[in-house]
């Protein structure tokens, strides 16, 4: 019998790009990178994942292309799936390798009601709203004091359902602010966390039941050839540079903008909140996977953000001390010049909103596991992001610090007649 594969494939010429397209588009199979075959190109490193009921026909197409641009990836991805939605029910309090797996939808909400029943001083949960299929979306809010006007930072995870990484992060970092080493409690001194640990709870339910390589949420639109299709790319439906290149208007795409910015309820909140608290949040951050990459605006232009070279020393500092104490490399950059052309994008519409210091951050791996990055991998994945968010903190801190101090200042000063 056939069996699940991950193939990467890295075509040399037009012609092989064309059948890679035709393979990725026609047959049912799911592009894992890049996220739309309109992004193949000649030197492009593609990773598909090819179902077993679309193998032979897959291998069939692949072999007039030449061996040596494509090998398989994953032998046995159905086999990491089972072996990351194995059930173990345990208490969360009671077990420090709770934080080193991955958890059903079902279980992330037990453990947000157990953490703020845990810790009522510190954690709050505040409902923005709720899903296309009407679960609610929780943020929890980390606070160690009420001091007036404090500064906040806000984190999403699980925007793309499959991305299983990101809400094992949101979990982790909640844990590293409960543990309260001196560097957190610093940082925590000074700026609260808003932290959203699934922003697309339909999707990732899905991705549990049902298809593991689901990305979008599970909204119902019909396309203008009247079919229905399922779900919008929640990081292309936000109000900057909306549904222009690098994004679909077809609601069969991968990377569908929706029919309007904020069209879907999950965005809508998100947005809602952010507008609301856009005075005091000082640092937005997106969580993602896979390819190791610290990302900041603009994805949905080439242009350069005015506070470019702050982002880009953040994000540099940031990289190197992953490097530093995890050997492992990101690249860091302006979304559009690392990756491509992502418009509609979370980050580049707090930017706009006024959050000037907005990431998307991309973690493990580089496509050995891709989506399917294996348990044993979490609690490094996480301390690297996690060593990340500190180092970018700590500098928006100084930042906010300094230019309150200068503003002071120029206040105080009596004038010269």
């Amino acid at each position: 019998g056939e069996a699940d594969q991950v193939l990467s494939i890295t075509p040399k010429t037009q012609e092989q790009v064309e059948v890679v397209r035709n393979v990725s588009t026609q047959y049912e199979t799911v592009l894992w990178q890049p996220v739309s075959h309109q992004y193949i190109t000649e030197e492009t490193q593609v990773h598909l994942f090819v179902p077993a009921n679309s193998s032979e026909m897959v291998q069939d197409l692949f072999s007039c292309l030449s061996s040596d641009i494509f090998r398989v990836l994953l032998a046995n991805p159905s086999e990491l799936i089972e072996m990351q939605t194995k059930n173990y029910s345990t208490d969360p309090r009671s077990s420090s390798t709770f934080y080193e797996r991955y958890h059903s939808l079902e279980d992330i909400y037990y453990w947000i009601n157990r953490t703020t029943m845990d810790n009522t001083d510190k954690v709050k949960a505040i409902l923005i709203g709720s899903s296309y299929e009407k679960r609610p979306l929780y943020v929890l809010k980390l606070s160690l004091n009420d001091r007036p006007n404090k500064k906040a930072a806000w984190i999403d995870c699980g925007i793309h359902a499959r991305e299983w990484i990101s809400p094992a992060f949101c979990l982790w970092f909640s844990l590293a602010f409960y543990r309260q080493n001196q560097e957190i409690t610093n940082i925590l001194d000074d700026m609260d966390f808003y932290v959203l640990p699934v922003m697309n709870p339909d999707g990732y339910k899905y991705t549990w039941t049902t298809k593991r390589m689901w990305r979008k949420n599970r909204s119902l639109s019909r396309s203008r050839w009247g079919s229905t299709c399922i779900g919008v790319d929640l990081n292309r439906n936000f109000d900057a540079n909306w549904c222009t290149e690098g994004a679909s208007p077809e609601p069969c795409s991968e990377i569908y903008c929706g029919a309007f910015p904020e069209s879907e309820p999950e965005s809508q909140a998100v947005a809602n909140f952010l507008r609301t608290h856009k005075d005091s949040v000082q640092l937005y951050i997106s969580i993602h996977s896979y390819s190791q990459m610290l990302l900041f605006p603009y994805s949905c232009t080439m242009d350069e953000a005015e506070n470019h070279s702050d982002l880009l020393e953040m994000t540099q500092k940031a990289a190197q001390n992953i490097r530093r104490f995890y050997r492992t490399n990101y690249k860091y950059g302006a979304g559009a010049k690392t990756i491509y052309l992502a418009p509609g994008g979370s980050d580049d519409w707090a930017y706009k909103l006024g959050i000037k210091y907005s990431f998307t951050f991309e973690l493990q791996d580089r496509g050995e596991y891709g989506f399917l990055l294996p348990p044993s991998k979490i609690s490094k994945a996480c301390n690297e992001a996690l060593i990340a968010v500190k180092t970018i903190a700590l500098k928006v801190i100084e930042k906010t610090k300094a230019s309150a101090d200068s503003s002071h200042t120029a206040k105080n000063v009596m004038p010269v007649l």
